[in-house]
């Protein structure tokens, strides 16, 4: 797919945004948090191609070993939109899912080996 002006949003739709940014080539992440979210996301995102259009109070961010990345969360609907990784904090990875007239199920995905990062074994 190409860089595409692409609409998103949560589950309830408190948080809405633009995407303008390939989605492809999709990824999966192994750490202990995207393993259990499950969610398929884009390749990185600069900042500058994700937009917030509402809802950014309707936001939480969870942080967890090494507090590098950030994940948000709506805090009425639990669904994850985006993050900021801990390869690179600058960039969006956005949750494929949320887009507007895309299924995540068409896209074949790749898997970032997001647990060698870590500097906490689990446990």
């Amino acid at each position: 797919m190409s860089a595409d002006k692409l609409q998103g949003s949560c589950h309830c739709g408190a948080v809405k945004f633009e995407l303008r940014a390939a989605i492809v080539p999709a990824q999966r992440c192994n750490c202990s948090l995207c393993r259990r979210k499950g969610a398929l996301m884009t390749p990185l995102v600069p900042a500058s191609q994700l937009t917030i259009l509402s809802g950014e109070d309707a936001l939480t961010l969870y942080q967890f070993n090494t507090k590098t990345a950030r994940h948000y969360f709506c805090k009425h609907c639990g669904i994850y939109p985006f993050h900021r990784p801990r390869k690179d904090p600058q960039q969006w990875r956005v949750n494929i899912g949320c887009l507007e007239g895309v299924d995540p199920y068409s896209l074949e995905a790749e898997v970032a080996n997001g647990a060698s990062l870590s500097v906490v074994e689990d446990a």
